[in-house]
């Protein structure tokens, strides 16, 4: 089986956000390593060249692959900052429904500005995927 591309680094997170952000994304991306942070309660690393990831877990998929991936994380991709989410459940789908101006996909959340979401919706977001993570994953 090939290898994983994303794996933690030693790059410099804040060299990262330095060079990927705009102004208003480096504020955003100070908020989004505080509130990881706190969730996680792990230091960020950069996963591959472009992931600010916080903590691990290890995977299992059917096909009998296995990897390593970041507990939680965030990128700056352009314009956009994504929060990398596990929103499966329930509650997750109806606290998507009150974050304010966003697109989701199967586990990114884009955001053009923390400014157009309710901070505290997010927070929880991630709350709950961390846990839903841990659930699946151990």
């Amino acid at each position: 089986m090939p290898a994983n591309k994303t794996e933690p680094t030693k790059a410099s997170v804040e060299e990262y956000i330095a060079s990927r952000a705009s102004e208003q994304q480096q504020a955003d991306c100070q908020f989004l390593l505080s509130l990881h942070a706190q969730v996680t309660r792990q230091p960020p690393t950069m996963w591959g060249p472009s992931i600010v990831g916080f903590g691990s877990y290890r995977y299992t998929y059917e096909s009998g692959r296995t990897g390593e991936a970041p507990l939680a994380g965030f990128a700056i991709r352009g314009r956009e900052l994504v929060v990398y989410l596990n929103c499966e459940e329930e509650k997750q789908q109806s606290l998507l429904s009150r974050l304010g101006k966003h697109r989701m996909t199967k586990s990114c959340l884009y955001l053009k500005r923390l400014a157009d979401v309710d901070t505290s919706v997010l927070e929880q977001l991630v709350v709950d995927s961390v846990a839903a993570v841990k659930r699946r994953y151990g």
